[in-house]
């Protein structure tokens, strides 16, 4: 559904932004760099049953360079999904190590960022509900949120 209005979302209290992908180096090698793209939606599935991790919310955006941005409640949170033995993201980094390892096949990356609040800003107009606004509520973007100096600022609209 298309919200048809400027609107701004916010979270409680701090949060982590975590950017994670793949690259398809060598596209032949499907052997290679299909058990990676395949094991994220499982992992995702996973996290989508627990909220008690910790996890908020997924995009994800197919190319040769897959990317997927990760909205987290806290950092030690997705550290601890990232090491847990009973989850699925270790059985799979140990089989992209053991199957591709160094071999240049398929690039991995990631990037991880704590958020605090007055740090971020956004803004979403003609959109359906989509990342900070799925991860977070979203509101009007009025009054003070109607800039980007005023979404960071934390301005809210005069009484």
């Amino acid at each position: 559904m298309i919200h048809r209005a400027r609107l701004t979302a916010t979270v409680d209290g701090d949060f982590v932004v975590f950017l994670i992908g793949m690259r398809i180096n060598r596209p032949i090698m499907i052997h290679k760099w299909l058990p990676v793209a395949n094991a994220m939606p499982g992992m995702i599935e996973e996290l989508y049953r627990r909220p008690d991790l910790g996890f908020l919310h997924a995009e994800m955006w197919f190319s040769r360079t897959l990317i997927q941005v990760q909205y987290w409640r806290s950092m030690a949170q997705l550290l601890a999904y990232a090491t847990n033995k009973e989850a699925r993201h270790l059985p799979a980094w140990h089989a992209f190590n053991k199957a591709v390892g160094t071999d240049g096949s398929v690039g991995v990356w990631h990037e991880t960022y704590a958020v605090s609040p007055g740090r971020y800003e956004n803004i979403y107009v003609n959109m359906p509900p989509f990342g900070l606004g799925r991860a977070g509520c979203v509101q009007p973007a009025t009054g003070g949120r109607q800039s980007a100096s005023g979404r960071l600022s934390g301005n809210e609209p005069p009484p």
